[in-house]
Formats: structure tokens, sequence, C-alpha cells
């Protein structure tokens, strides 16, 4: 993962193709969501890099796009649009088309062709291996309410690598939501063993009277180390 997927995962508390032919890409369809093919020029997966990445990011997604200050070639939506056509998982800039329609309160954008969650389909259509837009994915649906659909992608996020303090933290907030206490506990346990800071989830369990402390084993060394519940 590089340093700008590190950094959305902080944020969301909550391969070999770098290039895909437009005829191979174009039987990639969500007829709600449109076709990934964009002629013979893409798309990319963001997590390649490459200097055409770095184009279409100086052109489109300079610091003021990416907190939604102003548009660098029209408003925000366009340049966020453009950059998702050729860059369908593009994390930074699905964490960013998410909070404009958040500020702009509107499902679809202004200047975006599609609504929100399809820009989510879209990414996964065309690279369903990526573990940080699941992540992504799932804080959105989250706030949406899809808290079972949400829980869905997380642990899809996990079996593909994602399986951080922050991801296992949130998976144990859904499953408290959902009142699955004991699952719950469980991903406290393992956020919280590997240093996760925030007290929300374990407060909750407190409250809800369900807060246990890990059991203390010894490792192979000797060493004490808590062991969370599975």
């Amino acid at each position: 993962m590089n340093a700008k997927s590190a950094t959305v995962c902080r944020i969301i508390l909550f391969g070999l193709g770098i290039l895909i032919s437009s005829q191979s890409v174009a039987e990639v369809v969500d007829y709600a969501c449109g076709s990934l093919a964009i002629g013979e020029d893409g798309p990319y997966d963001y997590r390649m890099g490459g200097t055409r990445l770095k184009q279409v990011e100086g052109n489109h997604l300079s610091p003021d796009v990416v907190n939604l200050v102003r548009g660098q070639t029209g408003n925000i939506g366009t340049d966020l649009e453009f950059v998702l056509r050729y860059f369908p998982n593009h994390h930074v800039a699905l964490l960013a088309m998410v909070r404009l329609g958040e500020k702009e309160k509107r499902s679809k954008p202004l200047g975006a062709r599609y609504a929100v969650e399809c820009y989510f389909k879209r990414a996964l259509l065309f690279r369903d291996d990526d573990g940080v837009v699941r992540t992504i994915y799932a804080s959105y649906l989250y706030k949406a309410g899809k808290k079972a659909e949400a829980l869905n992608q997380l642990n899809k996020a996990v079996e593909l690598g994602e399986d951080s303090p922050n991801t296992s933290y949130n998976i144990g907030l859904i499953y408290y939501d959902l009142h699955e206490y004991d699952k719950a506990l469980s991903f406290a346990h393992r956020a919280y063993g590997s240093g996760f800071p925030l007290p929300g989830l374990r407060n909750k369990l407190i409250r809800a009277g369900k807060w246990r402390e890990p059991v203390m084993r010894s490792n192979s060394g000797g060493a004490t180390v808590a062991s969370p519940e599975n």
C-alpha cells in the first residue's frame, strides 16, 4: 500500500494489468453506472502509479479539489469525475467524491456523471481485489445505515489483507450496532491489543455491560500477552 492509501485508511476510522484494452473493459458494464470503457486509453489501476497518474492528478486533483475548496478545470465534481474515469479505484478521489456528496447533500454531486455509490461499484467491477476501496465503501455504507453491507465489505477487505487495528475497530463498531456483542468484544480486543487509540468501542461495550478484559496468556517466549477472545 502506498503512503496515500495508508493516509486514507487512517482518515476513514470507522494486478498485473496497468492498462486494460477498450475491448475487454467494454464488457464490464453496470447499466445503472455505465461502462468502464473510455476508448483505447485506460482505465488504469491507481495502485500501480506511473506517469499517467501523475499527469491526471496534476491536472485534476489539486489540494483545493481534494479539500473541496474549488475545482481545477471546472467544478469539483467534474475534476473528480475525470480522475475516477481514468482511475476507477483512486482511493483519494473516491473519498473526496463521498465528502462532496455529503457537503452538497446530493446522491449525485454537481459535475459527477453518476451517483456516489456508482463510483464504488465501478471501482470494484474494475478491481475487486482492492481492499482499500472496500474499506472506504464500508464507511459510506455504514453512514447510509446499511450496516450489514458495510460489514460484508470490511470482512472482504480483511480477506484481501486490510487487517489493521482500524479495520478491526470498525468491524467491532458494526457488530455492536447489530447487537452481536461477543463479536464486537472480540474485534475490540484485536484493535486495542494492536494499539488502537480511540476508546469509543470500549466505552460502548462498558455502557452495555458487555466489556471484559482480554484473557492474559503466556506466549512461546514466556512473555505474558493479551489474547483476544475469538
